[in-house]
């Protein structure tokens, strides 16, 4: 038994490191992080295979919450349990989290670095195509799934409000449910988890009872921490579509309810969109304005213990539901859309946001060379992408 608990500590630590580094590289916001995570895990490590990283995805973008954190819970939890949770959401979210959290107090300079920052969005631009083109090439072999793919795209183009994600999610499953017909290799790889289905109820019925119960307590206990947990709780637990839906509900929150000046949840917002991990660490930056690193810590933690429950509550019936041949049919007109919502977002966002001339056109290029042709290891894109930004800025 002691060495069981010693094997399952050592992988715990293994995945917080490969996590932290992560933290520490992926720029680009949530669409970038899932490129990113695919060729951590697919490509080079093996931790699950393309149909598993797939139906990951899948089941993230079905969830409120933050997709790309959700997803490094779910192969924190598929590589080492319980521990393995922890691991992944610490390692991906603390470099990110300490970074707003000092930019808080005043102890970063951003725009010092706009030229380092700069190359990496070019970076995170060259990476999604290669996830695109890669994924296309597996997920999208037929004209159907090609064209839920361009449909999933345009849509999510021509109609960006918040939801829309979930409800071309919900109509490619209907299609693929109906019309597509997957090989049936894809079903022998079905997610297991350490999960159990009563489990997964339990925490699928702490998220409501937090959901429901967090406004009660601080209507009964006037403690202002009780009044930060419901708000930051509550906007982890309705936002759908992505990291970016989660601003104009904090701006309600905290700016509306007068908590933070414009001033301010701006400044924090532009640090956000520039330093890498999760956009959802923009919340430990409004907590440190709100009330200390305390505060901080508690927003944190506020804003993604939905996303904590959620993903365990919902893991072990996805991993039943997946091993049906409808659900599989279901998945793959599901697996064609997220490709093509992966399409939208390299052009918006992340295209008109980090292409800005004719020489970032030319870097990009080159950088989609290198690691698709010459299979440059990511590390050394990074510090490339990040020293011709410096010299160029």
């Amino acid at each position: 038994m002691c060495l069981g608990i010693k094997a399952r500590f050592g992988l715990a630590w293994s995945v917080f490191w490969v996590f932290l580094r992560l933290g520490f590289t992926s720029f680009g916001g949530p669409i970038a992080h899932l490129a990113y995570f695919r060729d951590e895990f697919v490509v080079r490590r093996g931790w699950v295979s393309e149909q598993q990283y797939a139906d990951l995805v899948a089941l993230c973008q079905f969830l409120p919450g933050p997709a790309s954190s959700q997803v490094t819970m779910a192969v924190g939890l598929l590589r080492a349990g319980y521990a393995g949770v922890l691991a992944a959401w610490v390692g991906f979210t603390l470099p990110s989290a300490l970074g707003l959290m000092l930019f808080a107090h005043g102890l970063t300079h951003v725009e010092a670095m706009q030229g380092v920052l700069h190359g990496l969005k070019i970076l995170a631009v060259a990476v999604v195509i290669q996830a695109v083109w890669e994924m296309a090439r597996k997920f999208c072999p037929d004209r159907l799934r090609i064209s839920l793919m361009v449909a999933a795209a345009c849509v999510a183009l021509y109609v960006p409000i918040a939801g829309v994600h979930m409800a071309i999610i919900l109509g490619a499953g209907l299609i693929g449910s109906r019309w597509c017909k997957p090989e049936l290799k894809s079903m022998a790889q079905p997610l297991e988890v350490s999960v159990t289905p009563r489990m997964g109820l339990i925490f699928l019925s702490v998220f409501v009872l937090l959901l429901v119960g967090l406004p009660l307590l601080h209507r009964l206990w006037d403690v202002q921490a009780l009044v930060w947990l419901d708000a930051f709780y509550r906007v982890g637990a309705l936002v759908f579509g992505g990291g970016h839906v989660v601003l104009p509900l904090l701006h309600t929150e905290v700016v509306a309810s007068g908590w933070v000046t414009e001033q301010g949840f701006l400044a924090g917002y532009s640090a956000a969109q520039a330093v890498p991990g999760p956009l959802f660490s923009f919340a430990a930056f409004l907590g440190v304005l709100l009330g200390g690193w305390a505060a901080g810590l508690l927003c944190l933690i506020g804003i993604f213990m939905p996303a904590f429950l959620l993903v365990m509550g919902a893991l072990p019936f996805w991993a039943l539901w997946c091993q049906n041949p409808k659900m599989q049919s279901c998945l793959a007109g599901i697996n064609a859309a997220v490709v093509g919502l992966l399409l939208a977002a390299l052009y918006q966002p992340l295209w008109q946001s980090s292409i800005e001339s004719r020489q970032d056109f030319a870097l990009t290029l080159i950088t989609l060379v290198a690691i698709m042709c010459w299979r440059c290891p990511l590390w050394a894109a990074v510090l490339g992408c990040a020293l011709v930004g410096w010299v160029a800025y």
